[in-house]
């Protein structure tokens, strides 16, 4: 746990997020003492450099109508090298542009992240439900603190990303929001702030303005059924990160001006588990769902 409260802030990678903005923000709060870890994905240029390789991209719909993509063995070679390679320093840079010290790595450095690869994944094709097994993604079992805590304390910012390691010490592909959620139980943070391409979680997703102040989930299995594809893997991440001790979760817009001192201000929807017992559990038993990838 770090000597001072932590926000753990998640960065979408929809091209429609400001990564400077964001970044800009940071700085400031960073300047102001606050401590930040900052996490990432990074879909858009997944899928940008996917194309430039001729790498197809797929996309598996689970029978919860949960969308994940589909991780080959090239998906996995383009996942690292967007995420490690363009994503990740070009955050690094621009926090520096901005005065701040940071540093980046993956779920691998330090063995931070360490996932268990499913052996089979099911998806709906053409209407019948099937296993797939050539998928190298994981969920997340276990998170080392010391690296990211070691920083923290020395006044940097971590910028973390996907790919974590499985059990054979071999990169896996996980989703970047759960972990997030992940970290900021571990770390015990006071927040997680998930910022994305929407304004928060919308009670009509055709209706850009039907944003919920608060959206609660049930403590256990998919979310709510109006929320599909990214959406509802933020609010199982958030589900995840409030099962295990973090005591606010706000899923928020990347778009606008300071986008993370306003969702530390109440912009966006906070979200909260129905029902939830006093008792914290640790994420990986909050909700037997689909694990996706960055």
């Amino acid at each position: 746990m770090t000597t001072k409260p932590l926000t753990v802030v998640k960065c979408g990678g929809n091209p429609a997020v400001d990564t400077a903005g964001i970044c800009a923000d940071i700085a400031r709060l960073v300047h102001e003492r606050h401590s930040i870890l900052l996490v990432h994905g990074g879909s858009g240029e997944i899928g940008r450099l996917a194309g430039r390789l001729g790498v197809a991209q797929r996309t598996l719909v689970a029978p919860d109508n949960v969308t994940t993509r589909y991780t080959d063995p090239d998906t996995l070679e383009v996942v690292v090298l967007a995420l490690a390679g363009a994503v990740k320093p070009a955050l690094v840079a621009e926090l520096s542009r901005h005065k701040v010290p940071s540093v980046g790595l993956t779920g691998m450095d330090g063995d931070m992240l360490r996932a268990r690869r499913k052996s089979a994944v099911r998806a709906i094709i053409d209407g019948r439900t099937v296993l797939i097994r050539d998928n190298h993604s994981g969920r997340i079992a276990t998170v080392r603190t010391e690296l990211p805590e070691t920083l923290l304390r020395a006044g940097y910012v971590p910028v973390v990303s996907p790919p974590a390691i499985d059990e054979q010490g071999r990169p896996v592909n996980v989703d970047a929001d759960r972990a997030a959620a992940a970290l900021a139980a571990a770390l015990g943070a006071d927040q997680l702030l998930l910022l994305t391409g929407a304004p928060g979680v919308l009670a009509d997703p055709d209706d850009p303005t039907s944003v919920q102040s608060t959206c609660r989930i049930a403590p256990t299995g998919p979310p709510d059924p109006s929320a599909t594809g990214g959406m509802a893997l933020k609010l199982i991440a958030a589900r995840e990160a409030l099962a295990g001790g973090v005591t606010t979760v706000r899923i928020a817009e990347g778009r606008t001006h300071e986008p993370v001192s306003r969702a530390l201000a109440g912009a966006g929807t906070t979200v909260r588990v129905s029902g939830a017992s006093t008792g914290v559990l640790a994420p990986a038993q909050a909700g037997n769902v689909p694990q996706a990838s960055a």
